[in-house]
């Protein structure tokens, strides 16, 4: 038999590292720079950037997902945490009435926490975050208060792609599978180039 999988953050919560991810999660969040709009808002104190969101994270819904790829759904569905207010705020996105909407509450890392032990109870494979980057500090706090409660799902990073070098490096070590979304790019773009278009040569007919 192979060797059970471990999530990466019980190994931070094991050396304290976790714990102290978070204090600086809170940190950054009095000059908000989680993402590449850098607003440099102090969250903490209720201001709001382009995320509109303070210091606590804004639920929409959660559950079991069937409709996710099927590495990540499986048979028992993935454990989707859909947050409201997203960062990136396309205007052609499917889940509108989440991204950019109201829709859903406000709510404590302890309340955050406990959804993630109840899509483990209900035998997800895996939590599954989506639309985070503006919500990471609350979601660092609430997967602390979880691991310590017995957590032990993956975690999946489900994110827009518009996430400062600086956030990621807070989740370094903490999340096992990244999944950005590629919305947009530019020939200019390192590791993109244009190829030429081909030449179309007149053929004769017989």
């Amino acid at each position: 038999m192979g060797q059970a999988f471990e999530p990466a953050y019980l190994s931070l919560l094991l050396s304290g590292e976790l714990e102290a991810r978070v204090e600086q999660a809170y940190q950054r969040l009095s000059r908000c720079d989680f993402c590449a709009w850098e607003c440099k808002v102090d969250r903490r104190a209720g201001v709001m950037g382009v995320c509109r969101t303070g210091e606590q994270a804004r639920l929409s819904s959660y559950g079991p997902h069937h409709g996710e790829e099927d590495p990540l759904r499986g048979w028992r569905g993935s454990g989707t945490i859909f947050f409201a207010r997203c960062n990136l705020r396309c205007q052609y996105c499917q889940n509108h009435e989440i991204s950019q909407n109201d829709a859903g509450e406000l709510v404590e890392p302890e309340q955050l926490a406990a959804v993630m032990m109840d899509l483990q109870d209900s035998g997800c494979h895996n939590i599954n975050f989506v639309s985070p980057t503006h919500v990471i500090a609350p979601i660092l706090a609430a997967l602390l208060i979880a691991a310590q409660t017995g957590l032990h799902l993956p975690l999946v990073y489900n994110t827009g792609g518009y996430d400062s070098l600086s956030a990621l490096h807070l989740l370094d070590g903490v999340i096992d599978i990244y999944m950005p979304d590629m919305k947009y790019a530019s020939a200019q773009s390192p590791g993109l180039t244009r190829r030429p278009a081909p030449t179309l040569r007149p053929t004769r007919r017989p």
